[in-house]
């Protein structure tokens, strides 16, 4: 369950007030939507801790004591005064909310999730699932992919979707424009299959803004090898990153892969489709 649904499942049965970060500027420590709910007796989610919260989470208090309270707008400059050295303002709005404003809450934080970015992840084993166990506190929309029954969980996180594709590449040409893609299923010639229709797309669309594939630089010498033979070109196989993840982090283990893995996706969604520093993994 992510923070948004479990906010709105809190707040069906008791009021709050929902703190947003409305505006900024400079050096300050959350972006514009971080938000806070304040109950009565517990808070979820945060604008950025320290005395900033603090004093957020009282004036909330505040708020939420008074059923006819409106929103309110406040700035905060994050200097001496308050003991943080960000040296920027935050601008928030207070808003008292209870059960009746769940439907439009609810409209307000599907449409930032539809702003998020899509990564497509290609197998739903071991690496996979815990990869998307980690992706489900960040802001991506996850479109998961296998062709394999009875792989994926009961319960998925609400910024993931599963989808059956048999064979699996022709789950490709749907595929969201601007996705990242990842490649991790349990048969590299899946993953060969799927490499080929991603660098097909490339060529017809060039709407793809990443493709990872899990394994060494031994199975990406291999796939080159195969890809030149169904007829790619070394410029097009350069859109491939093999192996994945980031340097330096240590460990096969399924939740440390993912953890290096997820690092670089938030690498290359930050500087526009590139990355650096791969982590070699045997596969």
């Amino acid at each position: 369950m992510s923070q948004a649904t479990e906010f709105l499942t809190l707040l069906a049965n008791a009021p709050a007030v929902l703190v947003r970060v409305q505006a900024h500027r400079g050096s300050v420590p959350r972006e514009s939507d971080a938000w806070m709910a304040v109950f009565d007796q517990s808070c979820l989610g945060t604008v950025g801790g320290g005395q900033l919260e603090w004093q957020a989470m009282a004036q909330a208090r505040v708020l939420l004591g008074d059923p006819s309270s409106a929103p309110v707008l406040m700035r905060y400059p994050l200097g001496p005064s308050m003991g943080q050295c960000c040296g920027g303002e935050v601008h928030l709005r207070y808003e008292r909310v209870s059960a009746v404003d769940v439907p439009a809450l609810r409209q307000q934080f599907d449409a930032v999730r539809a702003r998020w970015p899509w990564l497509v992840l290609f197998g739903g084993g071991h690496v996979g699932a815990a990869l998307v166990r980690l992706l489900a506190s960040l802001p991506v929309q996850v479109q998961w992919i296998d062709s394999r029954e009875g792989i994926f969980p009961l319960q998925l996180p609400d910024n993931v979707v599963s989808d059956l594709s048999e064979p699996v590449q022709l789950a490709v040409p749907s595929m969201p424009a601007r996705a990242l893609v990842l490649i991790m299923s349990f048969s590299h010639a899946q993953d060969l299959d799927v490499v080929a229709a991603c660098l097909s797309r490339q060529r017809q669309n060039a709407d793809l803004s990443w493709i990872g594939l899990i394994g060494s630089q031994s199975k990406w010498a291999t796939f080159r090898n195969r890809l030149a033979q169904r007829g790619f070109t070394e410029a097009e196989m350069t859109r491939v990153q093999c192996p994945i993840g980031l340097h330096g982090i240590r460990g096969k283990q399924p939740e440390v892969i993912a953890v290096s893995v997820a690092a670089q996706v938030l690498q290359v969604l930050a500087s526009g489709g590139k990355s650096a520093d791969p982590l070699e993994m045997e596969s």
